[in-house]
C-alpha cells in the first residue's frame, strides 16, 4: 500500500493587524506569522475504493466534507481525475478552534502529501493557489516558517527566522467564534494597531527582545472582554518571565515567548497544575530549510 506521513504544524501570530473591511465582507490583514513545533500527524494511504475517508482520534471532529483535510483531498482527486481513493488517518494534537490554524495546517499537509503520493508535480506556489480556496491560512501553512501575511492572509513574504526562543501555548476551555470577533471589531481612531513594520525590522535585526516588545493583536480588543481568562493567562506568562504574551489569531489560545528555557518550563508546569481545564504545550519556532524570499514571491 502506498502511503505517506506528514507533520501538520501549528502557527502563532506574533503580530496581527486589521487594516479594514473589504467589499466582499472579508478583512484586509497584516500579520507576522510563525510556525511552531506543535503538530498533528497526517497519514495518507492510497485505496482502491474511490473517494476520501477520514479517521481521527477526536470523536467530535467531523470526517465529512466540512473537514478541511477532506476538502483538500477531494479537490486534488477531482482535479486530476484520480481513480484511486485516499484514506486519511488524522491524529490531532493541536487544539481545535484555538487560533492556531489546526484545520488549515491539516489541509496543507494533505495537499502536500497528495502531491507527493500521486506524483502530481505541483509547485509550492501552485499548492498555495489551491489552498486559499479552502481557507485563508492554508497557503501560509504550506509555506511555513516566519512570514508576513497580507490581504486575507494569502499574500506572503518570507522573513528571516526569529531568534531562538521557547514558546508556551495555553488554550483555555472556552469557545471563540471567529465570526463574532470580526463582526464586533471596531476600527476607529482609538484602535491600537500593532507596529508590524517595526516588528519585521526587529526580526531582520535578530533582536528577540524588541520583536517581543512589538507583539500586538488588534483582535484582543474584542475577545478578551468576552473571555477575561485570556488576560489572566497573559499575566501569568508575563509574571513568569515571558518577553511577550499574546493571544493567537482570534483566540482563545495564548502564547508566551521566553528567552530562558527554564522559565518557560516553570510556567508550563505551573499552568499544567492549575485546576482549570487548560491545554498547555511547550514548544519552539519551526522554520523549514531551503525557503527563500523568492520562493514566496517576497522581497
Amino acid at each position: 500500500m502506498r502511503q505517506i506521513q506528514m507533520k501538520a504544524r501549528a502557527k502563532i501570530n506574533l503580530g496581527l493587524d486589521v487594516i479594514g473591511k473589504r467589499p466582499d465582507g472579508y478583512h484586509d490583514l497584516r500579520m507576522v506569522m510563525q510556525t511552531v513545533n506543535l503538530y498533528d500527524t497526517v497519514k495518507l494511504s492510497v485505496t482502491r475504493s474511490p473517494g476520501v475517508r477520514i479517521k481521527t482520534n477526536l470523536k467530535f471532529l467531523p470526517t465529512d466534507r466540512t473537514n478541511h483535510a477532506f476538502q483538500a483531498a477531494q479537490m486534488l482527486l477531482e482535479e486530476f481525475g484520480i481513480a484511486d481513493g485516499v484514506f486519511i488517518d488524522l491524529t490531532k494534537h493541536i487544539p481545535v478552534a484555538a487560533g492556531l490554524a489546526g484545520g488549515s495546517t491539516d489541509a496543507a499537509a494533505v495537499l502536500e502529501g497528495m502531491n507527493r503520493l500521486f506524483d502530481l508535480g505541483l509547485s509550492q506556489e501552485a499548492l498555495r493557489e489551491r489552498g486559499v480556496k479552502i481557507g485563508a491560512d492554508v497557503p501560509y501553512c504550506i509555506l511555513k516558517g516566519t512570514a508576513l501575511a497580507e490581504g486575507i492572509g494569502e499574500e506572503l513574504t518570507v522573513l528571516p527566522p526569529v531568534p531562538d526562543c521557547s514558546i508556551v501555548i495555553a488554550k483555555p476551555d472556552v469557545r471563540v467564534s471567529t465570526k463574532f470577533v470580526y463582526t464586533h471589531l471596531s476600527l476607529d481612531e482609538h484602535t491600537k494597531h500593532p507596529q508590524i513594520d517595526a516588528q519585521i525590522a526587529a526580526i531582520r535585526a535578530h533582536d528577540l527582545e524588541k520583536m517581543c516588545a512589538l507583539c500586538g493583536n488588534v483582535l484582543e480588543e474584542v475577545t478578551i472582554p468576552a473571555h477575561p481568562e485570556i488576560a489572566g493567562l497573559k499575566e501569568e506568562m508575563r509574571s513568569g518571565g515571558a518577553l511577550a504574551a499574546m493571544m493567537s489569531g482570534s483566540g482563545p489560545s495564548v502564547f508566551g515567548v521566553f528567552e530562558d528555557r527554564k522559565k518557560a518550563e516553570q510556567v508550563y508546569h505551573a499552568l499544567k497544575k492549575k485546576p482549570e481545564r487548560i491545554q498547555v504545550f511547550l514548544t519552539e519556532p519551526y522554520n523549514p530549510s531551503g525557503v527563500s524570499p523568492a520562493s514566496a514571491g517576497g522581497e
